[in-house]
Order: C-alpha cells, then structure tokens, then sequence
C-alpha cells in the first residue's frame, strides 16, 4: 500500500505578511521573501517547513507531504483510482500533486527527499547528569542554557476536523498514514512509518483548520528560553510547560497572532512498525499547568 513519508510543511493565509515573518523570526526560525509568499526555514535545514500567503483572513491554506521519488504516477492512479480529482497548482506552490480531503483541505503530494536537520551540539540534553549516569563533566551546563532557541524541525502539526474518525479513515486510506493513539473523544494521532509518534492528527472542532504546528528543538532549556523570548516580545498568552501523555514530549505552546497555537517540543516518544495503537481516557497532559478555555477553539472564520 502507498504511504507518504513524511510531512514536508504547511501553508497557511495570513493577512499580514510582515507580522508572519516577524512572529515566526521570534521563534527562532528563519524567513525569506520568495515572489509573493514567506518561506519557514529551519536554521541548518535545508527544506520549506512554512509557506506564508496573504490574503484577507488567516486560514490553512494547504498541507505539503513527501513521497518517494519517482512515484507521483504510481500516486496520480491511486488517488484517481479513489474517486478523487486532481486539482491544478497554486501558482505561488507549483509542484507535485494537488487534491482536497473529504473537508476540503487543499493537500500536496511532493516527490521530494526529506532534508537532513542540524544536529544537536555538546551542550545539549544529550550531557545531561542524571542519577549516577554521568555525562557532563567540569562543565558549567548554565552558560549554554541562555542559547537562542533554533527549532530543529518541524515534527508535527494538528488540524481541526468536524469528524476526527472520519478524518482518520480518510488519511489512512488516501496517504497511507497509521494510527498512532487516540484520546476518546478528543484527538486523533498518526503516523508515517517508523519515526516520531505522530506527524499529524485532528482535533475535533465545528468546522477545518489548523490547530497548531510543533517544533522539535533539544532540550526543556530550549523550550523555556524560547517561551521567554516570546512573552518579551508580546506573545505571552499560551500553555505549558508540561509532558503530553499520547507522545510522551516536553512543550510548551504560544498563540500565534492569529488564533492558532506554535508548539516546542523535545522528547518525543518514537515507535517502530510494532507499536501497537490504543484508546485512551486521558487528559491531554500528564502534568501541566491548566489548560486555557479556548485551546481547542478553531478561531478561524468558517466557510460559508
């Protein structure tokens, strides 16, 4: 069976690009003007993880997965073969395949390789000292906290569904995607394949959008440096820091100047073919502060 191998980026309308670029730069990662949109990059990672567009009110515009090379007529029969139209390309995100979910979210199929990440330095969570397992040694581990948050790469990003069931029968069987866990009558978590607990899932909301994107960086010092950094630049409002349950990582998430939620995370659980999915009855974080009323709010406008 025909599966993605990754999530590549996300697109998303904004309706100012200045304030995109500029909230995304505070977060640590690194933007570029590329004809009319905003391109997201990781520091050190050669791959688009982000593409910004303007328009009149901030909405998911698409969501970009990679497939293996040379495959896009082996996916173009799959996907034909499914009852479902192949659309033309945006002109300011030509390439690969483009289709729409059974919600109407705009998907990009792309023959693409995924890019290496930069590697964690010496000073990172790796030299932790803990218990009698000793890493770290005539160090002062303090003088390397203060580094500038640099997310790694994006890991995985959640959208909101008005039927995560059938949300998740649709990706399994469009894009191959495995069920990773999920929260009874919450969120869904999948997969692609050996690798991070999950690099998608739906949040059940009234109508389509993006619930948040999450960033991998090093370690819980990356983490808090980062929340820092935003609270001083006026984006104060978010959640964490705590450990989730479904995935295991550390985060912590910030309010995007538009209603959605930006996530670092660290210490994300990772599976193998054999893991086995389940359904929980739990809350989303094993310890947290609380969480905010309107987290599982879809603040985008929703479609006429």
């Amino acid at each position: 069976m025909l599966r993605v191998k990754g999530l590549l980026h996300y697109g998303l309308q904004v309706p100012s690009l200045d304030t995109g670029a500029s909230f995304y730069n505070a977060f640590g990662l690194e933007t570029a003007e590329r004809g009319n949109a905003v391109v997201i990059r990781c520091d050190g990672r050669e791959q688009d993880q982000t593409v910004l567009m303007e328009g009149p009110v901030k909405r998911l515009h698409h969501v970009a997965f990679a497939v293996e090379p040379d495959s896009l007529p082996e996916w173009q029969r799959h996907i034909e073969g499914m009852g479902l139209k192949l659309l033309d390309a945006p002109a300011k995100v030509p390439g690969g395949l483009w289709l729409r979910d059974h919600e109407g979210n705009l998907i990009n199929l792309r023959d693409e390789g995924i890019a290496s990440w930069r590697e964690f330095g010496t000073t990172d969570a790796q030299d932790a000292n803990v218990g009698d397992r000793v890493r770290r040694v005539d160090q002062a581990r303090w003088l390397n906290a203060r580094e500038k948050t640099r997310p790694q790469r994006l890991g995985h990003m959640l959208i909101f569904s008005t039927d995560v069931g059938a949300s998740e029968a649709f990706y399994a069987r469009t894009l191959g995607l495995h069920l990773s866990d999920r929260i009874i009558g919450g969120p869904v978590f999948m997969n692609s394949g050996p690798g991070d607990h999950h690099v998608f899932g739906f949040v059940p909301a009234t109508h389509p959008g993006l619930h948040h994107s999450s960033w991998m960086v090093s370690d819980i010092d990356q983490i808090a440096r980062g929340a820092q950094n935003m609270a001083s630049v006026g984006y104060a409002k978010g959640w964490g820091l705590g450990r989730h349950t479904l995935g295991s990582n550390l985060f912590h998430y910030i309010r995007d100047p538009w209603g959605s939620w930006i996530e670092y995370s660290s210490d994300m659980d990772c599976i193998t073919e054999n893991w086995q999915a389940n359904d929980w009855d739990c809350p989303e974080a094993i310890w947290s502060p609380e969480v905010p009323a309107d987290f599982i709010t879809n603040q985008e406008e929703k479609p006429a």
